[in-house]
């Protein structure tokens, strides 16, 4: 049984939207973490139909609950209607909720009570290395980091699965697309330039739709909490820099189904691409653990020299390859943004075993970055390891 970095009796306090993907855990998270709390499961069909003729049965069957008691409710998405009734809830007794949801967009979509601050977000992601004993870096970039998909032998049915039949599925259930074809297109599109920058006006080519169409396709993709954009570092000293955000899906095993790669090899641009992600997607979930108030961002210059992720105000630049031996060649953009930042932080995270300074620039082994990530000596907001 593997432990997850997220206390979630740390974050009760008040009561709490817990937004994750599907897959990701969060029902057994909360079955494990949350024995002794009252538990209704709206993917229960018995149990979902009967909320669903009469929200009120929640208020009747909890008003009698010690004051301040925990009351999980799995997908509330399916039954939103009991929102009214948990709003009663905390305001009389004090309750707190644990609201699970893998979207936040069918809440937004039909305005239903979203509780007015009286619970706050709290986001679950895929597995991160700090929770996996015996952590496979190979493994991850090829398999990706949901948990059935990390752990399984051969995921490649399941990575199949899930995008055919979750991700097509819950976007033509929500009603979100009315040109699913297109849709299809602009997933495989938006997978292709997964950590690129995006160019909404040549994907609406690719995809046959309009530029804003394709704006509103990722905005559906990241209320679904299937992906990321992240912008870009705009603070300029001396060099022009771009302004166009990137996209990463929020799993890399689901980048590497959609664009047909299997079998990763280290030394190749597939792997470096897919080992980049893994990388973003672990600092992703870092920074939603711990709350933290620095944002991500990358930085580019027109001239084409770049930075892949920077940490707050400059505070900590990050560049990402996958070479086995990290040269001169690979600082370039670090270098650049030491001129521009020079009290920032410079790291490059690699394959590469043997950790030094190479000038201003840590080279970082990808496993010990990880490391240090969690213990906060990237950033200073360690988490219980």
């Amino acid at each position: 049984m593997l432990s997850r970095m997220l206390q979630i009796n740390k974050e009760l306090d008040s009561s709490i939207f817990l937004f994750g993907a599907r897959q990701t855990g969060k029902s057994t998270i909360l079955r494990q973490q949350l024995k002794n709390s009252t538990y209704i499961d709206l993917l229960d069909t018995d149990v979902c139909s009967r909320f669903k003729r009469r929200p009120g049965l929640l208020y009747d069957m909890l008003i009698d609950l010690p004051d301040g008691s925990v009351v999980v409710i799995d997908e509330i998405p399916e039954v939103p209607e009991l929102l009214n009734e948990v709003h009663r809830l905390i305001t009389q007794k004090n309750h707190r909720f644990v609201l699970c949801a893998s979207s936040a967009r069918k809440l937004k979509r039909k305005g239903h009570n979203t509780l007015g601050g009286r619970a706050f977000p709290v986001y679950f992601y895929p597995l991160v290395s700090a929770e996996i004993p015996d952590f496979d870096i190979d493994k991850a970039v090829n398999h990706g980091m949901l948990p059935r998909h990390y752990l399984a032998a051969n995921p490649t049915r399941l990575l199949s699965a899930y995008v055919d039949i979750y991700i097509r599925e819950e976007i033509k259930e929500e009603a979100l697309v009315r040109n699913l074809k297109a849709f299809q297109r602009f997933l495989e599109t938006a997978a292709v330039c997964d950590g690129e920058m995006i160019n909404c006006n040549n994907i609406a080519q690719d995809c046959g739709v309009s530029a804003t169409t394709v704006n509103s396709y990722f905005d559906i993709l990241e209320d679904t909490l299937i992906g990321y954009r992240i912008q870009a570092y705009t603070k300029t000293v001396q060099r022009k820099l771009v302004q166009a955000p990137r996209f990463y899906y929020f799993d890399v095993g689901v980048a590497n189904h959609l664009m047909r790669r299997q079998a990763l090899k280290r030394g190749t641009p597939e792997y470096g691409h897919a080992f980049e992600h893994l990388v973003i997607q672990e600092i992703i979930a870092y920074l939603g653990y711990t709350h933290s108030d620095e944002k991500l961002t990358f930085w580019r210059t027109y001239t084409g020299l770049e930075v892949d992720a920077v940490l707050g105000d400059a505070k900590v630049a990050i560049e990402i390859k996958s070479a086995e031996e990290v040269m001169t060649k690979h600082l370039k953009g670090l270098k650049a943004f030491g001129e521009e930042y020079p009290e920032s932080r410079r790291i490059i995270v690699s394959l590469d075993i043997f950790n030094r300074r190479m000038g201003e620039i840590e080279c970082l082994y990808v496993k010990d970055f990880f490391n240090m990530l969690w213990r906060g000596e990237i950033l200073s907001s360690p988490m219980q390891i």
